[in-house]
């Protein structure tokens, strides 16, 4: 295998992704991993780090297209492209998440309280003891 490459199983375990969904990925154009002669994957690690990225955006709701813009600003920046509008571009992003996690924390703090709201519930409708 060449230097610095793993193989899909590898990649899988070390990102929490199964290998359908980086298939899956594969097949959306989000990563292009290298081909053995035998048609076995090799991920390098800067696949790794476009799938890690996609990782983190997925609960987030972004979609595959937000994903794929998101990958071609870091990836033209990574290049040294000196485009000023890329900058511009990934703070949207920046801001997106933001706001999605922000998000996100009111729907934890809802479920949180609907939550207790249950518990209080039970609690007040569990049946006297016998003998109390």
């Amino acid at each position: 295998m060449a230097e610095g490459l793993v193989q899909i199983g590898e990649v899988a375990e070390r990102l929490g992704l199964s290998l359908r969904t980086i298939r899956h990925y594969e097949e959306v154009g989000l990563v292009v991993p290298e081909r053995t002669p035998g048609g076995f994957r090799l991920y390098n690690e800067t696949d790794i780090g476009r799938l890690a990225l996609v990782k983190r955006m997925k609960p987030l709701g972004f979609s595959l297209e937000e994903m794929r813009d998101l990958l071609d600003i870091t990836d033209r920046i990574a290049a040294g492209d000196d485009d000023p509008t890329l900058l511009g571009r990934l703070h949207l992003f920046e801001r997106a998440v933001a706001d999605r996690a922000e998000r996100l924390r009111e729907q934890l703090a809802m479920a949180r309280e609907f939550a207790e709201q249950l518990r209080r519930q039970r609690l007040a409708a569990r049946p006297p003891r016998v003998g109390s």
